[in-house]
């Protein structure tokens, strides 16, 4: 399932807009193409996750300025009547390239390229920026922590300190797409498809008064899917009233099917439990820790060899704790006939309609990256960048979540474990292909 609540143009920058009113008085309206990249690595990060792509082709496709965007901008009284009037009939007609969501792709690459008249390419980079930014940020802090968990089942709780209802929305499906196998966020799993997954709070527990009142109750309504919280009072005390409840949920037919960890030393108390729980012949009944894990927590986790088998994920992945923002930019790289550049000191760009091709090892890994022209081919190479949008319509249907989720494990799959380190040790090779190299020089000149 897809969800496109209609933004509008009016979620800009004014200076967009401003801009726009310019080019209009001046005639302006040759093809433009603007790349979208991501310049620097936040602290300890080797490489990012596209997402965010589909909300970006959803929101192009419907783009126009209704009756109520014209009103208002003319009540400000910044723009003429000619040009409010040219934005009445405006709509996206431009051609999109773009990095599949699920791609791994590193900073300086081209996550999309869009060719347009001025003012279209123009008064999108508010919204382009925002969308992607924000979901290749969370989508890539999943992928840490997948790859930190080693196989073990992780679930997004991070939806009551997100930062506002979209973005919780958009943590539930960037989480997915990198590997996790579940949230707690209803409505994304009715929206998305993303499995739903919870257990019970503290709360439910201080209502009955003991852990045994409160896990009977709980086996009694949900006597196939009862995970119990036992750390209200005591944890080892709660572990054992949760073994007298899943020995008699056994007797009925029932089983338990985990008991949930949020605070204390997760490696011993898991460990303490885990030897409980088998005792009691339980051994299918999981565990599950939350309680402010992310990927360094997590390894830290599996690392100490603490018998937890699932993560539930919170505070510091939906906001991207360590790393909450990301230096993401989109330049102009042409206009009309003439390739251009930005020269400004450390925040130089690359002119030009450009390609990345990945080149791969004989066993499957990658090897290298090129930034190239748009019309380069390199023996070997895989482009990455995929057409998607022509003259304002999409060119294939949307792949699914799943779809999604599957390209990005075959991608993540080809990244050495190297790059994937926490410390960010060592950063993946990305080179200029010869020809764009020489195309910069001639601009400078």
């Amino acid at each position: 399932m897809t969800v496109n609540h209609r933004l509008g143009p009016l979620f800009t920058d004014l200076y967009e807009l401003t801009m726009a009113a310019g080019y209009f008085d001046r005639r302006l309206f040759d093809p433009a193409t603007f790349s979208l990249f991501i310049r620097n690595y936040p602290s300890q990060r080797n490489y990012f996750v596209a997402a965010g792509l589909q909300d970006c082709l959803q929101e192009l496709a419907s783009l126009r300025f209704v009756e109520e965007d014209i009103a208002f901008l003319n009540q400000t009284g910044l723009f003429r009547a000619e040009f409010l009037s040219y934005l009445k009939q405006l709509q996206f007609s431009g051609d999109v390239y773009a990095l599949p969501e699920g791609t791994i792709f590193f900073a300086n690459e081209p996550i999309l390229e869009i060719t347009a008249p001025l003012i279209e390419a123009q008064i999108i980079e508010t919204f382009l920026l925002n969308t992607i930014g924000f979901q290749a940020l969370i989508a890539s802090k999943s992928a840490r922590c997948v790859h930190s968990a080693s196989g073990r089942q992780l679930i997004d709780f991070s939806l009551r300190r997100t930062q506002g209802h979209d973005a919780g929305m958009k943590v539930a499906r960037s989480t997915y797409i990198a590997g996790f196998t579940g949230t707690s966020n209803v409505l994304a799993g009715k929206e998305y498809g993303i499995p739903i997954s919870g257990t019970m709070a503290h709360s439910y527990v201080q209502a009955f008064g003991s852990d045994f009142d409160a896990f009977t109750a709980y086996a009694d309504t949900f006597p196939n899917n009862a995970v119990f919280l036992i750390d209200t009072f005591d944890t080892l005390k709660g572990a054992s009233e949760a073994v007298k409840v899943a020995l008699q949920m056994k007797k009925d037919g029932h089983s338990l099917l985990g008991v949930r960890l949020d605070s204390g030393d997760m490696n011993r108390l898991s460990r303490q439990v885990r030897h409980m729980l088998d005792e009691a012949g339980l051994k299918e009944v999981k565990i599950i820790a939350s309680g402010g894990f992310d990927e360094v927590k997590i390894d830290e986790a599996v690392k100490g060899e603490a018998k937890i088998d699932a993560f539930g994920v919170g505070t510091s992945l939906g906001v991207s704790a360590d790393a909450p923002f990301a230096d993401i930019v989109y330049k102009m790289v042409r206009y009309g006939q003439r390739n251009v550049r930005k020269l400004s000191p450390g925040k130089e760009t690359l002119g030009g309609d450009k390609q990345v091709f990945r080149l791969c090892s004989a066993n499957g890994f990658y090897r290298q990256d090129m930034i190239g022209l748009r019309d380069e081919t390199f023996n070997a190479a895989l482009p990455l960048l995929e057409s998607v949008m022509e003259s304002g319509r999409t060119v294939r249907p949307h792949p699914s979540l799943e779809d999604i989720r599957l390209a990005f494990k075959t991608n993540f799959a080809g990244l050495s474990d190297i790059y994937k380190d926490l410390a960010a040790s060592t950063f993946y090779p990305v080179e200029i292909s010869p020809r764009l190299r020489k195309l910069q020089q001639t601009l400078v000149a």
